[in-house]
């Protein structure tokens, strides 16, 4: 064998060894499809996958969780436990679930800091008849924190270059010593799947274990994307060529009680101009709940600021 082939195969025993051990730690999640009811010939859906975070406790992504019941876990070899929906925050895209009975190992928690572009990861997924399974990809974009298009803050950027397949969607990102750098996902985008920081899952997780979810800001209306006229943006002297228009406004909601009404259009928030409603959910994280804020809207043309204090969504 050349030393090419010598070495190729030393890097593929490694990988093969990664997923040997890490992948113990590794469960597979699924449901009973909601098209199918509780006939005996119901199906399931694809499963995810899931890993033991801590003792009892398995973390996996939330999009796969398409309901609160029902949840089941397959276990290294095929054994099956049921599973407790424990708590879950879309917005970073993390769900946890308790069970108990199962043996599974701890896993070594890494530091997704360390990558970067160019780094192979190591996927760990387990299909629904509990055999293991592995992908490779490169990670193509690792930089600072960013949100999410559902508000919640990553610690981190970590992209990977390609999609894979929805079962990884929970597993654990590994490196070559087999050490947990975060969370696959496929739900937070569309052009390739996302490693969630090994930093961000203990956050989250810990509030997940306090509190069953992530508290978010909340204003209380629904929101359209408008475009708006050159004339009225020069007239009111904004840059932005979109806003949110106020399509609605919840009873005893902050937005009531600070005075919104159905055709507002909302350009800004403490000067953070708003564009989108994507805009203003990555504004309300939990930290601005029960502050008060600055909006500035434009009413039957004029500008108008309004003082609103953010609430804690239902």
């Amino acid at each position: 064998m050349s030393t090419e082939g010598k070495a190729w195969r030393t890097l593929s025993d490694e990988f093969a060894g990664v997923i040997e051990t890490a992948g113990r730690a590794v469960v597979a999640v699924f449901q009973r499809s909601t098209e199918s009811g509780h006939s005996a010939n119901a199906r399931y859906r694809i499963p995810s996958s899931g890993v033991q975070w801590r003792p009892g406790l398995i973390v996996t992504t939330d999009h796969s969780i398409e309901r609160e019941d029902e949840i089941a876990i397959v276990l290294p070899g095929g054994g099956r436990s049921a599973a407790t929906l424990a708590g879950r925050d879309p917005s970073t895209d993390l769900a946890i679930l308790k069970v108990e009975g199962a043996s599974l190992p701890a896993i070594e928690v890494g530091d997704a800091a360390t990558l970067k572009p160019g780094h192979f990861i190591l996927a760990a997924g387990r299909t629904a008849e509990g055999d293991a399974r592995a992908g490779v990809a490169v990670v193509g974009v690792s930089s600072g924190a960013w949100r999410t298009w559902r508000g919640g803050e990553l610690d981190r950027t970590l992209r990977l270059d390609r999609n894979l397949h929805p079962n990884f969607s929970g597993g654990p990102a590994l490196d070559d010593q087999g050490r947990v750098l975060g969370i696959v996902t496929s739900g937070l985008s569309r052009y390739g799947a996302v490693v969630i920081p090994s930093s961000t899952v203990e956050r989250v997780v810990a509030e997940l274990e306090k509190r069953g979810r992530i508290g978010r800001g909340y204003l209380g209306v629904g929101m359209q994307l408008v475009r708006l006229p050159g004339k009225l943006r020069a007239g009111v002297k904004i840059e932005s060529e979109t806003a949110v228009l106020v399509m609605g406004v919840e009873p005893d909601s902050p937005a009531e009680r600070s005075g919104f009404i159905l055709g507002d259009v909302l350009v800004a928030l403490d000067e953070n101009r708003i564009s989108s409603p994507d805009d203003v959910a990555a504004y309300l994280s939990a930290d601005r709940i029960g502050k008060p804020v600055k909006a500035s809207i434009i009413r039957g043309g004029a500008p108008v600021e309004v003082g609103i204090t953010v609430g804690e969504r239902p």
